[in-house]
């Protein structure tokens, strides 16, 4: 029998020098010894971070929000999975408000109306996106159910075609289309438009086509968890997947393709953040401190205000990808809330 290389060998004895350093690090039970320190950290050459950290969950969140993190699963349901269902029938309960399908401009649409519109309420409406990643509806009841309910408002959301079926514009095309026919019956500072995640990003490359077009712009926007520029990755998605914290991954450059296709990352209207965005409406930013999309919302937001816009944002701490899908959680509700609260006012204001 052959003896191990000096190369095997090396790599045995730093096996064995970590073993016992997470073992005196650790315990025997994986728990950290208050006595060490087992955070690190490792900058290379061109300023990457090697990084290694135990983090508790914060005291601040609700006992219900701490069991969502634990189960480490994914906060933006399925469509049409056992999860999405429950959820769903729970928003019903919760917010109750009457559901129907119709179509728009050619485009099929979920309308929400809530049970007592007052008059001050019935020349306003709500216009959605919702998420999924463009490749699935995570959110057409669970991004409206709450908000119709909470605003008191008729909610109307865009079922748009998915990916990989067709690319970018047709998803946008439907939505501008969708748009301009609510234009023949409500005036545009009646109209309100929001998206979550995938939904998020439609908003941005709406209000983009809004613009270049020369249609009247809504009375507001929410941009909720998304990007508006496809040309980088913001460093949030170095440290999160949908779930926050678990199944984490380096940024894929290459993930959008299947929305964009071969169109170019630098188009203003693919990347609203590369353009102009002076003259948008007054914008409503939200995402969680373990969201993927935390750099790319708040790089949004700042991009918002430098160009004069009037821009809010909203994050959660601890809270993952689109956390208000989980409407169970205060944490959730609060959130749902204060994108209601961001419409009635712009509604409200005389």
């Amino acid at each position: 029998m052959s003896k191990p290389g000096p190369g095997l060998r090396r790599r045995s004895f730093l096996a064995a020098l970590a073993s016992i350093g997470l073992t005196r690090a650790f315990g025997q039970s994986g728990v950290p010894s208050p006595a060490t320190n087992p955070d690190t950290t490792t900058i290379a050459p061109d300023g990457t971070a090697h990084i290694t950290r135990v983090i508790p969950v914060p005291k601040t969140l609700s006992p219900r929000g701490q069991a969502y993190l634990a189960k480490g699963i994914a906060w933006a349901p399925a469509a049409g999975s056992e999860q999405s269902r429950q959820l769903t029938e729970r928003a019903f309960r919760l917010y109750p408000v009457k559901m129907t399908e119709q179509t728009m401009a050619g485009v099929p649409v979920r309308v929400f109306d809530p049970p007592a519109v007052p008059e001050t309420r019935k020349d306003k409406v709500l216009l959605n996106f919702h998420g999924g990643g463009f490749v699935t509806d995570s959110g057409s009841t669970l991004e409206n159910i709450p908000i119709a309910c909470l605003t008191r408002t008729r909610t109307i959301g865009v079922l748009y075609t998915l990916s990989p079926a067709v690319k970018f514009p047709f998803a946008v095309n439907q939505c501008i289309g969708v748009y301009r026919e609510l234009l023949k019956n409500y005036k545009p500072e009646n109209i309100g438009v929001f998206g979550t995640s995938a939904g998020a990003i439609l908003t941005g490359q709406f209000a983009a086509r809004v613009k270049a077009e020369k249609l009247p712009m809504p009375a507001g926007l929410g941009f909720f968890s998304g990007t508006a520029d496809f040309s980088t990755n913001g460093d949030s998605e170095s440290f999160f997947a949908v779930p926050g914290l678990r199944g984490a991954h380096l940024p894929n450059p290459n993930s959008h393709a299947r929305y964009l296709g071969d169109h170019s990352t630098s188009d203003p209207l693919v990347s609203p953040l590369l353009g102009d965005l002076s003259g948008l409406p007054p914008t409503l930013c939200m995402t969680g401190t373990r969201d993927m999309f935390l750099s790319a919302t708040s790089n949004f937001h700042r991009a918002l205000r430098r160009a004069g816009v009037q821009a809010e944002l909203t994050v959660f701490d601890a809270m993952p990808h689109a956390h208000w899908y989980m409407i169970d959680i205060p944490e959730a509700q609060e959130a749902l809330e204060i994108q209601a609260a961001f419409f009635n006012r712009l509604f409200d204001h005389p």
